[in-house]
């Protein structure tokens, strides 16, 4: 079969399907037809059913299962680190008498929560996991949609306050000028003890079972090539890493291509279950969201 393969303009998944898209592995007489495009993007394209294996959001995964099961390799998680809250600004805190100022990271999650409630907010897409993980976080704020490689100029110019990254973002922002205010993804370890589930790769229903079996196969055999072949992959994934040298490219890929993207595991089930779950619970997602995998 042909297939149409959708997956993001970064090193991590670039680094994924190194081997795949270099021939370096088996594809079983199948064809995949690269289509690199910002997460947001493919979300929306696999809403309509464009494609037929896509990186996706696990929060778009919720509106996706009438058409797509998840994957159970492909996974991007956040174990303790995630998507980040920056600003230009550095929150500050009076310390002395006469007026005089220190500068002071915010202190705990109701202390983040009213800096953030007064500011304008950056996000890279509304089905993103990033943006649900922010509203997780349970603070109203006011969000404008910006493409995720545009929130550092975008924060920068004064059109919003604070920026949401995603991506190689989380390694650079302070080398472009902006301070750390919350990493979502630390919050959540915190908050669950589980890693924070971000992206997956879904595969269409429509596909006879037999051959999704064999596309899962063959991406795990793609990111296990990469893997093995570090060097090589992460070199491959270059230029796809805006602003990254070689060893922070390696450091990003490591953050998000490792064991959970072999397989999920049951912790890392779990943490989907939580992570959705908990979205409905809070009237975020319209309804309850049953794991489908292809095993």
């Amino acid at each position: 079969m042909e297939f149409l393969l959708g997956h993001s303009p970064d090193p991590d998944d670039a680094f994924m399907f190194y081997a795949l898209a270099e021939n370096k592995i088996d594809t079983r007489g199948h064809t995949f037809h690269h289509i690199l495009q910002d997460i947001e993007t493919l979300n929306q394209r696999a809403a309509r059913g464009e494609l037929h294996v896509s990186a996706v959001s696990i929060h778009a995964y919720a509106y996706l299962t009438d058409r797509y099961a998840l994957l159970p390799c492909g996974a991007s998680m956040g174990d303790g680190y995630g998507p980040m809250l920056v600003s230009t600004t550095e929150p500050l805190a009076d310390v002395a008498k006469g007026g005089d100022r220190a500068k002071s990271a915010l202190r705990g999650p109701d202390e983040i929560r009213a800096w953030l409630s007064k500011r304008l907010i950056a996000v890279p897409g509304l089905r993103t996991s990033a943006y649900l993980a922010l509203k997780l976080f349970g603070v109203p704020v006011e969000t404008v949609v910006v493409p995720f490689d545009q929130i550092f100029d975008y924060v920068r110019a004064g059109k919003a306050e604070v920026g949401l990254l995603i991506h190689e973002g989380q390694l650079t922002y302070a080398q472009e000028g902006f301070h750390l205010i919350l990493d979502l993804g630390q919050w959540w370890k915190a908050e669950t003890g589980l890693p924070l589930p971000l992206g997956g790769n879904v595969i269409r229903k429509d596909i006879p079972p037999a051959i999704r079996e064999e596309v899962s196969e063959i991406l795990k055999e793609s990111i296990r090539y990469g893997l093995e072949n570090r060097l090589a992959g992460v070199k491959h994934s270059m230029p796809l890493a805006r602003g990254l040298d070689l060893k922070q490219a390696d450091k990003f890929i490591g953050m998000y291509v490792n064991d959970y993207t072999l397989d999920y595991g049951e912790q890392g089930r779990e943490a989907i279950r939580l992570f959705l779950g908990r979205g409905k619970e809070q009237g975020i997602l319209p309804s309850a969201v049953e794991l489908e995998f292809v095993e």
